[in-house]
């Protein structure tokens, strides 16, 4: 199984790209983690439009191989415990397709993404910068991992 991460928006800070990395490098290798970025859309001032949400949403669905398991990271999604993502990704595991996580741009994610998607899995109800719902997800799946193989990271 490989699992990629597929986020909306090409340009964060320094310190996301150096956290995201910190955890993702302890990935295992066989997971193959890789991250692919997709543009942000540009937006017109005061646009409240649809239009760039649609767009980002076409290239996202472009990006996806039809056996991946689609995984939406969404603020409207199912919250889970450290725990319960581990037992999710043993499920994902078994499975056996590939996973990608998602994360959509400034405006969310499509219609079309979200009927797509097997799954919508919720950070928190806080409504999170993208660069750090990006760390925040690394160092869950990390986490995840960690439970999963009896590994001291997680101590709870």
């Amino acid at each position: 199984m490989h699992i990629r991460l597929l986020a909306v928006g090409d340009r964060q800070p320094s310190w996301v790209d150096e956290a995201f990395g910190a955890y993702t490098t302890r990935l295992p290798r066989e997971w193959k983690f890789r991250l692919d970025l997709i543009p942000t859309v540009r937006r017109q001032k005061n646009d409240k439009s649809a239009r760039a949400m649609e767009a980002e949403g076409e290239l996202i669905l472009s990006k996806l191989q039809p056996a991946e398991q689609v995984i939406l990271l969404d603020e409207r999604g199912r919250q889970l415990d450290s725990k319960g993502l581990a037992g999710k990704l043993s499920d994902w595991q078994t499975d056996g397709r590939d996973l990608c996580f998602v994360i959509g741009g400034p405006d969310g994610l499509s219609d079309a993404c979200k009927q797509r998607a097997h799954f919508s899995w919720s950070l928190s109800k806080l409504t999170l910068p993208h660069g750090l719902a990006r760390v925040l997800f690394a160092e869950q799946l990390y986490r995840a991992w960690s439970l999963q193989t009896g590994h001291p990271y997680h101590r709870a």
